[in-house]
């Protein structure tokens, strides 16, 4: 079943941010655009590298409007541990949500139940709060912050041009197409 268009449920978690612990709710991410960034735990191997290519790029997201959510299902002491610990993790600036009881996990869909951790799962959340793009992928498999920015950006235009669509590999100032039955097999 599909996800896109789902709202997401109320929720409040900690999170570790700068260098503390705040609580960030639902109320708290509508009226922007947000990404969720699970995955699976601190402390691995993968996840290190996709949240320090998220952090490289953070400024960019935040450039257009969006927040950066990374979400695993350990505690927020534990998310201030693995910063303390782990040079990569001190290089993010974006809200690290603890999801220690799998709520969020399971609101979107990427808990494994046997584990006790989430799948690798990004998901593009609107300013109503309500998912319009999501991708999981096995976890050992690291995922890549410039296609996650440009899908962004992607999914941005069409919510303000609802009359075009952007093609493959579409970038912010390249052609998109307005659907109409003159352009049915001519593409």
């Amino acid at each position: 079943m599909s996800l896109i268009g789902k709202e997401i449920s109320d929720f409040a978690v900690q999170a570790f941010t700068g260098n503390g612990f705040k609580e960030i709710k639902k109320s708290d991410i509508l009226g922007k655009w947000c990404v969720f960034f699970f995955y699976p735990a601190d402390f691995t191997f993968v996840c290190p590298t996709e949240l320090e290519d998220l952090a490289d790029k953070y400024e960019e997201f935040k450039g257009i409007g969006c927040e950066i959510y990374s979400v695993s299902c350990d505690s927020h002491f534990v998310h201030k541990a693995w910063r303390d610990a782990s040079k990569t993790i001190q290089k993010i600036q974006y809200p690290m949500l603890a999801d220690p009881t799998g709520r969020l996990a399971r609101d979107f869909d990427v808990m494994i139940e046997a584990d006790g951790t989430a799948e690798r799962g990004s998901f593009i959340v609107n300013p109503e709060g309500r998912i319009v793009a999501y991708e999981v992928i096995a976890g050992n498999v690291g995922r890549n912050a410039d296609e996650l920015f440009r899908r962004v950006q992607a999914s941005q235009f069409v919510a303000e041009h609802g009359d075009q669509v952007c093609p493959a590999k579409w970038r912010p100032g390249a052609d998109t197409l307005k659907p109409s039955l003159d352009l049915v097999g001519l593409i």
